[in-house]
């Protein structure tokens, strides 16, 4: 687990004293708790193969940002097929990962 530095402690303390206030707008808060309840439906199951490397590599990032690996990839996903997964800044001149060896991908559906 990541250490909590010094302003991050700051933040929770005026946190857990309830000096923090929300700015988002009713309109915002609706539109967010909507979006939530729609990306918290879960009615399929999909099972897929990855590699070690890359699983690995997923919970590692999960454990950073305190998901469980699977909600991660769900996430992942969800912003993918909705067109809000976009590249960051400066990481279009970085070598690409070593493409892995073709499979053949297949549906149990």
């Amino acid at each position: 687990m990541p250490r909590i530095d010094d302003y991050e402690l700051e933040v929770l303390s005026a946190f857990e004293k309830g000096k923090l206030k929300s700015v988002a707008t009713k309109a915002e808060l609706a539109k967010f708790k909507a979006a939530a309840r729609a990306t918290a439906i879960k009615d399929r199951r999909v099972n897929i193969r990855l590699s070690s490397g890359d699983l690995s590599d997923i919970q590692v990032k999960a454990l950073e940002e305190g998901v469980p690996y699977q909600t991660l990839i769900a996430s992942v996903l969800h912003k993918y097929v909705t067109g809000r997964l976009t590249e960051q800044p400066g990481s279009a001149g970085k070598a690409p990962r070593k493409p892995a060896a073709k499979r053949r991908v297949t549906s149990s559906n």
